[in-house]
């Protein structure tokens, strides 16, 4: 067995299992390392396949200049919250179908032969035909899975929040940059047309002074999403690899698939599951890719009416950045992002641009001389950045950033007052108790 506590580490013995496992699903390692027509292109492998996963795996087989080369879950088989049989297939199982039958209609130009198939993420990691991974598991898992990859030279593509704890998000940023390995964060909003104009509009100065932010967020869990009865791990899923570093609670439905982020031993619910978006959107219009807030407080919180999940229904975030500006990040707010200014306010969401001016909102309006770095396409500007060694459009210190005010909103909330932070040494000043609950202890024999 690989020990967790050396998640770097992997016996020969289980590599050759996990391999042997593999091969027992229709793969065979060795045929993966001279493909002919796919030697040119960036081999990735893909760790969790839940419905964000499988999105991710059908988007990077797609590609022109990617060959998917492996698939790694711990549930073999799944229908994410729904009755058996019911929606998406969705596990390492469906995905291996999905890759091998991608590549079976190229079969005659480029002899694809096959998939290889991971129970254990550390597997994978360490397979030397393997460029790049994709992290698609639970927010618990990101550090883990990201630092191991990182370990064995690959570059990454992780869903946000890039990571579970504050802490891990500050090593995980600095180990990228350390490693000069290349990162894009699963915030796709910075590859999306309306909120690269807003941000336009904002750095060329249309607002005047900032005075103020608002982030709308979505209300957290209010009930069980689905059933909530302790109940038997299904015999397709290893639950504790699944657990990894997280308590090992007793198994129910409402806590796995798809509503795992109602609790904290995995996620940060509606928080942290969309600060990364419009946050991190409000952050790049503001500049403070690589800064953060002065002063966090969390005010009016409150809790689910069911024990099965412990995050806020109800949020407000309430923190001062530099210069003064007044910046609220709330699930009272709409959805999106606002800056408003001396001079005028400009607003974004999905498929929504707004401003004080409706001149500035109009395609055929030059929005002036600053310009910031532009994609159209996430994957393809992380595909790129691969190739070019050129820092992607959401590094892994941005989405720390981003997400930081939600990380500290936490603490302030558990401490019922208002935190004081240096965003240029990223601690909490003057309250040891503040900075401690910005880390996190993992269940035996996990460590960081």
């Amino acid at each position: 067995m690989i020990h967790p506590e050396h998640p770097t580490h992997l016996s020969r013995r289980h590599f050759l299992q996990s391999c042997g496992a593999a091969v027992g699903l229709g793969t065979a390692p060795s045929i993966l390392g001279a493909v002919p027509g796919m030697a040119s292109r960036i081999h990735v492998g893909v760790i969790g396949l839940g419905a964000r996963g499988s999105y991710l795996l059908q988007a990077f087989l797609n590609h022109p200049e990617v060959q998917v080369r492996a698939v790694c879950d711990v549930d073999r088989h799944h229908y994410r919250a729904n009755p058996w049989g019911q929606g998406p297939a969705l596990g390492r199982e469906p995905a291996r179908k999905m890759v091998e039958s991608f590549y079976a209609q190229r079969a005659a130009r480029e002899r694809y032969q096959g998939c290889l198939v991971f129970e254990d993420y550390r597997a994978l990691c360490q397979r030397e035909d393997i460029d790049a991974v994709v992290v698609a598991t639970p927010d618990h898992w990101h550090y883990h899975q990201v630092m191991a990859a990182l370990a064995h030279g690959k570059d990454v593509y992780c869903e946000k929040p890039v990571t579970h704890t504050f802490m891990e998000g500050k090593i995980l940023y600095r180990e990228v940059k350390r490693r000069k390995a290349i990162f894009q964060t699963g915030s796709q909003q910075r590859s999306t047309a309306n909120f690269h104009r807003a941000v336009l509009l904002l750095r060329n100065g249309h607002v005047g002074r900032l005075k103020r932010v608002e982030v709308g967020l979505p209300k957290g869990y209010t009930e069980p999403g689905t059933s909530a009865e302790i109940s038997p791990v299904p015999s397709n899923l290893n639950y504790d690899l699944w657990s990894g570093p997280a308590p090992l609670l007793p198994y129910m439905r409402a806590r796995h698939h798809r509503f795992w982020r109602g609790h904290r031993a995995y996620g940060g619910g509606n928080i942290m599951d969309w600060i990364g978006h419009h946050n991190d959107i409000a952050h790049w219009g503001a500049g403070m890719d690589a800064s953060g807030p002065e002063e966090v407080e969390a005010i009016g919180w409150t809790q689910s009416s069911t024990d099965v999940y412990d995050t806020p229904v109800d949020y407000e975030i309430r923190c001062v950045y530099p210069g003064g500006v007044d910046w609220v990040i709330a699930s009272q707010l709409p959805m999106g992002t606002r800056w408003i200014g001396e001079e005028g306010w400009v607003a974004v969401d999905r498929g929504k641009l707004t401003a004080s001016d409706e001149r500035w909102t109009r395609l055929d309006y030059d929005p002036g001389p600053v310009v910031i770095p532009a994609s159209t396409d996430h994957i393809d500007n992380f595909i790129q950045g691969i190739k070019s060694r050129r820092t992607c459009v959401a590094s892994a210190e941005t989405a720390h950033r981003s997400i930081t005010p939600g990380h500290l909103g936490f603490a302030s909330h558990a401490l019922g007052r208002r935190l004081r932070f240096d965003a240029r040494t990223e601690r909490v000043l003057d309250d040891s108790q503040a900075h401690a609950l910005l880390d996190k202890t993992y269940r035996k024999p996990w460590k960081r």
